[in-house]
Protein backbone atom coordinates (compact mmCIF):
# COMPACT_ATOMS: atom_id res chain seq x y z
CA UNK A 1 0.00 0.00 0.00
CA UNK A 2 1.12 3.42 -0.74
CA UNK A 3 2.94 5.51 2.40
CA UNK A 4 0.08 6.07 4.62
CA UNK A 5 0.74 9.58 5.61
CA UNK A 6 1.03 10.46 1.49
CA UNK A 7 -2.44 8.88 1.19
CA UNK A 8 -4.22 11.21 3.90
CA UNK A 9 -2.66 14.17 2.81
CA UNK A 10 -4.26 13.55 -0.67
CA UNK A 11 -7.49 12.81 0.84
CA UNK A 12 -7.83 16.32 2.74
CA UNK A 13 -6.30 17.97 -0.38
CA UNK A 14 -9.10 16.90 -2.37
CA UNK A 15 -11.52 17.09 0.16
CA UNK A 16 -13.62 20.82 -0.10
CA UNK A 17 -15.31 20.16 3.65
CA UNK A 18 -13.20 18.82 6.84
CA UNK A 19 -12.55 15.30 6.92
CA UNK A 20 -13.61 13.36 9.47
CA UNK A 21 -11.65 10.28 10.80
CA UNK A 22 -14.78 8.25 10.34
CA UNK A 23 -14.47 9.20 6.57
CA UNK A 24 -10.94 8.06 6.21
CA UNK A 25 -11.90 4.96 8.01
CA UNK A 26 -14.35 4.42 5.42
CA UNK A 27 -12.15 5.17 2.14
CA UNK A 28 -9.27 3.24 3.70
CA UNK A 29 -11.16 0.45 4.43
CA UNK A 30 -9.11 -2.07 7.01
CA UNK A 31 -6.67 0.48 7.95
CA UNK A 32 -6.46 0.55 11.32
CA UNK A 33 -7.86 3.99 13.43
CA UNK A 34 -4.23 4.32 15.00
CA UNK A 35 -2.60 3.80 11.82
CA UNK A 36 -5.11 6.59 10.20
CA UNK A 37 -4.42 9.21 13.56
CA UNK A 38 -0.71 8.27 13.12
CA UNK A 39 -0.97 9.41 9.79
CA UNK A 40 -2.99 12.78 10.88
CA UNK A 41 -0.85 13.52 13.04
CA UNK A 42 2.68 13.53 10.94
CA UNK A 43 1.20 15.54 8.52
CA UNK A 44 -0.17 18.09 11.16
CA UNK A 45 3.22 17.96 12.28
CA UNK A 46 5.00 18.17 8.82
CA UNK A 47 2.89 21.03 7.84
CA UNK A 48 3.03 23.06 10.82
CA UNK A 49 7.02 23.32 10.45
CA UNK A 50 8.49 27.04 9.82
CA UNK A 51 9.04 27.46 6.38
CA UNK A 52 5.62 26.03 4.84
CA UNK A 53 2.51 27.94 3.72
CA UNK A 54 -0.53 26.00 4.43
CA UNK A 55 -0.82 23.48 7.34
CA UNK A 56 -3.21 20.78 8.34
CA UNK A 57 -5.97 22.44 11.07
CA UNK A 58 -8.62 20.66 12.79
CA UNK A 59 -11.88 22.23 12.27
CA UNK A 60 -15.53 21.11 11.83
CA UNK A 61 -14.97 17.73 13.83
CA UNK A 62 -12.28 17.01 10.76
CA UNK A 63 -9.12 18.15 8.85
CA UNK A 64 -8.26 20.91 6.80
CA UNK A 65 -5.77 22.43 4.77
CA UNK A 66 -5.71 26.01 5.00
CA UNK A 67 -3.34 28.78 4.14
CA UNK A 68 -1.26 30.33 7.09
CA UNK A 69 -2.94 33.47 8.62
CA UNK A 70 0.61 35.08 7.90
CA UNK A 71 -0.71 35.27 4.21
CA UNK A 72 -3.98 35.96 4.79
CA UNK A 73 -3.59 39.31 2.86
CA UNK A 74 -1.90 38.02 -0.46
CA UNK A 75 -4.15 34.89 -0.60
CA UNK A 76 -7.14 36.95 -0.58
CA UNK A 77 -5.93 39.74 -3.16
CA UNK A 78 -4.83 36.36 -5.76
CA UNK A 79 -8.52 34.79 -4.86
CA UNK A 80 -10.00 38.80 -5.35
CA UNK A 81 -11.78 37.76 -1.49
CA UNK A 82 -13.07 40.01 0.08
CA UNK A 83 -12.26 39.88 4.20
CA UNK A 84 -15.73 38.04 5.61
CA UNK A 85 -18.46 39.90 6.30
CA UNK A 86 -18.33 41.37 10.27
CA UNK A 87 -21.39 40.29 12.09
CA UNK A 88 -23.51 43.32 13.39
CA UNK A 89 -23.53 43.45 16.93
CA UNK A 90 -26.81 42.26 17.04
CA UNK A 91 -25.93 39.40 14.97
CA UNK A 92 -23.23 38.57 17.42
CA UNK A 93 -25.39 38.69 20.25
CA UNK A 94 -27.94 36.20 18.46
CA UNK A 95 -24.91 33.87 17.70
CA UNK A 96 -24.23 33.62 21.21
CA UNK A 97 -26.90 33.52 22.61
CA UNK A 98 -27.89 30.38 20.43
CA UNK A 99 -24.84 28.93 20.53
CA UNK A 100 -24.46 28.63 24.53
CA UNK A 101 -28.45 27.80 25.16
CA UNK A 102 -28.95 25.81 22.14
CA UNK A 103 -31.83 24.45 20.64
CA UNK A 104 -33.52 27.50 21.32
CA UNK A 105 -36.61 29.51 20.01
CA UNK A 106 -36.93 32.63 18.50
CA UNK A 107 -38.43 33.97 21.90
CA UNK A 108 -36.19 32.65 24.20
CA UNK A 109 -32.87 34.37 22.05
CA UNK A 110 -35.48 37.19 22.05
CA UNK A 111 -35.79 37.02 26.19
CA UNK A 112 -32.28 36.48 26.24
CA UNK A 113 -30.85 39.84 24.88
CA UNK A 114 -34.06 41.83 25.72
CA UNK A 115 -35.08 42.89 22.15
CA UNK A 116 -36.62 41.08 19.62
CA UNK A 117 -34.50 39.05 17.41
CA UNK A 118 -36.02 38.09 14.22
CA UNK A 119 -33.91 40.32 12.01
CA UNK A 120 -30.59 38.59 13.50
CA UNK A 121 -31.51 35.25 13.36
CA UNK A 122 -32.85 35.76 9.51
CA UNK A 123 -29.47 37.09 8.93
CA UNK A 124 -27.87 33.90 10.91
CA UNK A 125 -30.04 32.03 8.53
CA UNK A 126 -28.60 33.32 5.32
CA UNK A 127 -25.42 33.43 6.23
CA UNK A 128 -25.88 29.74 7.30
CA UNK A 129 -23.95 30.13 10.92
CA UNK A 130 -27.21 28.95 12.16
CA UNK A 131 -30.17 25.76 10.99
CA UNK A 132 -33.65 25.38 11.84
CA UNK A 133 -33.74 21.69 13.55
CA UNK A 134 -37.56 21.37 14.28
CA UNK A 135 -40.30 22.67 16.61
CA UNK A 136 -40.96 23.25 20.10
CA UNK A 137 -43.72 21.02 21.60
CA UNK A 138 -44.68 24.21 23.16
CA UNK A 139 -48.08 26.49 21.99
CA UNK A 140 -47.71 27.52 18.71
CA UNK A 141 -45.16 25.23 18.13
CA UNK A 142 -42.20 27.52 17.44
CA UNK A 143 -38.93 26.92 14.81
CA UNK A 144 -36.10 25.80 17.05
CA UNK A 145 -32.50 26.92 15.94
CA UNK A 146 -28.73 25.21 16.64
CA UNK A 147 -25.75 26.65 15.20
CA UNK A 148 -24.59 24.70 12.00
CA UNK A 149 -21.10 23.23 10.86
CA UNK A 150 -20.85 26.45 8.58
CA UNK A 151 -20.72 28.16 12.20
CA UNK A 152 -17.80 25.98 13.23
CA UNK A 153 -15.75 26.55 10.29
CA UNK A 154 -16.66 30.59 10.82
CA UNK A 155 -14.98 30.43 13.98
CA UNK A 156 -12.54 27.98 13.12
CA UNK A 157 -13.45 25.50 15.91
CA UNK A 158 -13.36 22.00 15.59
CA UNK A 159 -16.33 21.09 17.97
CA UNK A 160 -18.56 23.45 20.20
CA UNK A 161 -16.45 22.16 23.42
CA UNK A 162 -13.84 24.73 22.30
CA UNK A 163 -16.64 27.67 22.83
CA UNK A 164 -14.59 29.73 26.07
CA UNK A 165 -17.17 28.72 29.35
CA UNK A 166 -19.15 31.62 31.03
CA UNK A 167 -16.11 31.83 33.46
CA UNK A 168 -13.21 32.40 31.04
CA UNK A 169 -15.44 34.68 29.29
CA UNK A 170 -15.49 36.72 32.70
CA UNK A 171 -11.98 36.17 33.36
CA UNK A 172 -11.57 38.16 30.07
CA UNK A 173 -13.62 41.13 30.54
CA UNK A 174 -12.17 41.36 33.55
CA UNK A 175 -8.69 41.50 32.62
CA UNK A 176 -10.10 44.46 29.87
CA UNK A 177 -11.74 46.03 32.50
CA UNK A 178 -8.30 46.20 34.38
CA UNK A 179 -6.17 47.72 31.14
CA UNK A 180 -9.11 49.86 30.67
CA UNK A 181 -8.83 51.51 33.74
Amino acid sequence: MTDLKTLVEALIFVSQEPVTMERLQAVLEGVPAADIQSAVDGLVADTGAAGRGIHVIRVGGGWLFATKPDHDREVRKLLQIERKNRLSSAGLETLAAIAYRQPVTQSEVSAIRGVDSTGALKTLLEKKLIKIVGRKKAPGNPLVYRTSDEFLLYLGLNSLDELPSEEEIAKILEEEKAVDA
